[in-house]
């Protein structure tokens, strides 16, 4: 949950084609446009055809990036980095530990890039019921993506129910430890918000 990455975060990776950089250049031009126009109008005011406008698009071509309005706000390309970081951690390693260290990792690389950005998604999802409920479905789509890396770490089934149960709360953490930083200002280190929040699941919910 990282706004898009732009092109200047994928140092180090293959060089992408040319259809591959117009696609994320349309995305990127989608997404600002809507950003821009929800700070401008409000979220509920913004009708996705203005936002086509705005990113000289037409409304049928942000559909195709986009299924729901409320997707432009939710939808980033992260969750390959985080199963990249994920990976590269040590085999012997707990997995919530795992799990927080790498995003970590990812987010002392990413958020910093634009935090204007994330701080107004972040307002988008604690203020807007439509993106709220619609963070269920992206959640999930990141679960998935989550438990098949530690599939591979663990040796359990993907749809292992422990498996399952582990994932499930440790993104119900990082969610919260979101939207509590959203609540108190947005001030201080979201990812030390965010390590702190898998901590508590680390040592065994005790408070």
């Amino acid at each position: 949950m990282a706004p898009a990455r732009t092109p200047s975060s994928t140092a180090g990776a293959p060089a992408l084609g040319l259809r591959e950089r117009k696609k994320i250049r349309t995305r990127l031009a989608i997404r600002r446009a809507a950003y821009r126009l929800f700070a401008e109008q409000g979220y509920d005011a913004t009708p996705v055809d203005r936002i086509a406008e705005a990113a000289e698009v037409s409304p049928s071509t942000v559909f195709r990036y986009f299924p729901t309005k409320e997707d432009i706000v939710l939808t980033d390309e992260y969750d390959p980095v985080v199963q990249e970081a994920l990976r590269s951690r040590p085999a012997g390693e707990p997995p919530v530990r795992a799990v927080r260290e790498a995003l970590c990792e990812v987010l002392d690389r990413t958020y910093d890039a634009d935090l204007a950005e994330t701080c107004q998604r972040l307002a988008l999802i604690r203020d807007v019921p439509a993106v709220r409920a619609r963070l269920a479905e992206h959640t999930e789509v990141t679960g998935r993506l989550l438990r098949q890396v530690l599939s591979e770490r663990t040796g359990r089934p993907v749809d292992d129910l422990e498996l399952r149960v582990v994932t499930a709360a440790m993104l119900g953490a990082l969610t919260e430890a979101m939207l509590h930083w959203a609540d108190g200002g947005m001030r201080g280190d979201l990812g030390e918000r965010a390590a702190h929040a898998l901590d508590v699941l680390e040592r065994g919910l005790t408070l």
